[in-house]
């Protein structure tokens, strides 16, 4: 088997693994001989770029830490020894080596894999994740286990350089240190972003510094030296300036550490045996490797960013794999609208800056980027920074708008509350991945915004329902004094027409959008389920309102409706727990206004993966799902009328 494919040498049918296929658990590959563990990477890396290429999903990650998956499961005595992956979408060469090769083709579809480790998956999956960051913490709280159980077990950590920017890792990695705990945390450095310097004679001093021979001398030395506090810490000096002179480890080091590397992660036998050196020393330990994302495929090791997750690929496409393009342009995505919009409004407005926890491209902020440099900060995988950033920027007269994931944004609450919110400064918050996000799962779902925006005094939340309601909305949000928040999801919208023109949107105002003549059932849609709601309606001949704003309520529309209709109906993909619907029937009582309510939203558990049809559906958000609940509960109130009626 080749090292490195192109697409048109990706295999159309699944290729011949067989010593891949001898392996169902780690325990079967501890078996092996290590001088088979070369063929079983290129065997697993063949296998891997088949297996995605049928369905899908995160694809260079995987290739970038297929030897080390190898070579941890190989070394340590997993699942007693406790692997944790940070963000995760590079576990699938885990996930082939655990148990589940046969049920790759199911990854990220509705009742199949999960694309990231879950706990209630597999036993080896130790940790579930999705978000970054978290790995480092995990590792230390199962050190801090095994040693309250008196066991010899190890916590090994798997974190990428990306994720290192966090800063609960750093918050980790100190804790760790102070605790001198037993674990291993693995630096996959695939951006080059810590060191270049990787080669013959780093190699060399990264197994001279995990050898048993160096450690012992080592250990001894400080034996020896306890006694002469002076001489300890000449010693101590004198080795951290040799290993600043041969590695970048010095940061681990004063953080506790004892920092290895950097090592080539693609070279198995420098891997096994630097692992095995590891394994027997106590105390925590770093060990930085090298990798290249999207090992093995030449487009991948290309164009990393570009090549993060894929589609189903084409056998033999020209380039990449692209949907045949149809004769009608392409619907913009939600996110194509934001980032139009904020390019837009930084041309008519010197005050506008952008800020992006990581997420240019998913944001699509890559224009805005080039267009005004000085005015785009992408502060990295530190959420709460971010948030605070735009803080300090609103409070000397910029207009700062943070682009962030719903789920991301969870991580800088307590910012969003403390630092925006109580002082009212003047910050955007453009919220994508609003409501269910389909195949990658609870984890990244924007299940909850609503409902914990809108506990926030001063804080306006808007939900628009298309393309040109978006822009609308971003621009009212903008222009408004104070905090505000405008939530869209993944994907595209119905394709309504988008104005050019730079439009604000009275706040607080929704609007009348269908009339029923029979007034009986009025649909309160907040968000981008109006298709579903106005499908239903027809059905029904109900009312529907367009309600934009979640906070500020329009409150004399729903007083309207209320007046006017028997049965009010709340629609939004946010949980109903908390939510606009909540807010809805809160309004209503406190006015004293009686009017049955029925609340649809997302369920009280966490959606699993799927796609994002199946999950509405699944969750009664698709029109037939809307028109069964609402003729229901109409069935209900009618049943219940006649009871009364009966003497």
């Amino acid at each position: 088997m080749q090292d490195i494919y192109t697409f048109k040498e990706i295999p159309p049918q699944r290729p011949n693994t067989p010593l891949l296929d001898r392996i169902d658990t780690p325990d079967q590959l501890r078996l092996l001989p290590s001088d088979q563990l070369p063929q079983l990477a290129r065997e697993l890396r063949s296998f891997m770029l088949w297996s995605v290429g049928q369905t899908g999903g995160h694809f260079g990650a995987g290739l970038g830490v297929l030897e080390l998956t190898i070579a941890l499961h190989f070394v340590f005595n997993t699942p007693d020894d406790r692997l944790i992956w940070d963000v995760g979408h590079q576990a699938y060469p885990h996930k082939i080596l655990t148990g589940r090769r046969e049920r790759m083709g199911s990854i990220r579809q509705k009742a199949g894999l999960a694309g990231f480790p879950k706990r209630g998956e597999s036993e080896y999956d130790t940790f579930g994740v999705g978000h970054s960051s978290t790995s480092i913490s995990a590792a230390l709280g199962m050190a801090i286990a095994a040693r309250m159980q008196q066991s010899a077990r190890k916590s090994i950590a798997v974190i990428g350089d990306g994720a290192m920017t966090a800063g609960m890792a750093f918050e980790a990695l100190n804790h760790a240190g102070h605790l001198r705990a037993n674990m291993l945390v693995i630096l996959n450095d695939n951006d080059m972003s810590i060191s270049h310097n990787v080669g013959g004679l780093s190699n060399y001093f990264a197994k001279l510094l995990a050898s048993r021979t160096y450690n012992q001398v080592r250990d001894g030395g400080k034996r020896v030296l306890q006694g002469a506090p002076h001489l300890m810490a000449l010693a101590r000096k004198t080795e951290e300036h040799v290993k600043g002179m041969i590695s970048p480890g010095t940061l681990f080091e004063e953080l506790g550490f004892n920092y290895i590397g950097p090592i080539d992660g693609h070279d198995l036998p420098l891997l096994v045996e630097t692992l095995e050196n590891i394994r027997e020393l106590d105390g925590p330990q770093f060990l930085h490797v090298v990798t290249k994302k999207g090992k093995g495929f030449a487009p991948a090791e290309a164009d990393p960013i570009g090549y993060h997750s894929i589609n189903k690929i084409d056998p033999a496409p020209e380039k990449k794999p692209t949907p045949v393009p149809e004769k009608a342009p392409p619907r913009p995505k939600y996110a194509n609208i934001f980032g139009q919009w904020l390019c837009d409004a930084a041309e008519l407005d010197s005050r506008v800056v952008g800020i992006t926890p990581a997420m240019c491209e998913g944001s699509d902020l890559l224009a805005f980027s080039r267009r005004f440099p000085d005015r785009y900060y992408d502060v990295a995988i530190a959420e709460q920074h971010a948030v605070t950033l735009a803080a300090g920027l609103a409070c000397d007269g910029a207009k700062p708008v943070v682009a962030i994931y719903s789920t991301f944004l969870q991580r800088g609450y307590d910012q969003l509350v403390h630092d925006v919110a109580i002082q009212d400064l003047d910050v955007l918050f453009a919220i994508d991945r609003a409501g269910l996000v389909g195949e990658d799962g609870p984890t990244h779902a924007g299940a909850f915004d609503i409902s914990y925006l809108r506990c926030i005094p001063k804080m306006v939340i808007m939900t628009p329902s298309d393309e040109n309601e978006t822009r609308q909305l971003l621009q009212t949000g903008l222009l408004h004094q104070g905090p505000a928040a405008v939530r869209y999801p993944r994907g595209t919208g119905p394709g309504v027409e988008i104005q050019a023109k730079l439009e604000a949107l009275p706040l607080g105002k929704g609007r009348t959008v269908r009339e029923s003549k029979a007034k009986r059932v009025a649909i309160l849609n907040f968000g981008t389920l109006l298709p579903a709601a106005m499908a239903a309606a027809e059905a029904l001949d109900a009312t529907v309102a367009d309600m934009r704003f979640v906070k500020p309520l329009d409150e004399a529309l729903i007083r309207e409706l209320a007046g006017e209709h028997d049965l009010l109906v709340t629609l939004e993909e946010n949980t109903i727990a908390g939510g606009a619907g909540s807010a809805v029937t809160e309004l209503l009582n406190q006015q004293g206004i009686t009017r049955p309510t029925l609340q649809l939203g997302l369920p009280d558990r966490f959606v699993d993966h799927g796609k994002h049809g199946e999950l509405l559906a699944e969750c009664g958000l698709d029109a037939d799902g809307v028109l069964s609940a609402i003729k229901q509960r109409l069935e209900l109130m009618s049943s219940t009328q006649s009871l009364k009626a009966v003497p």
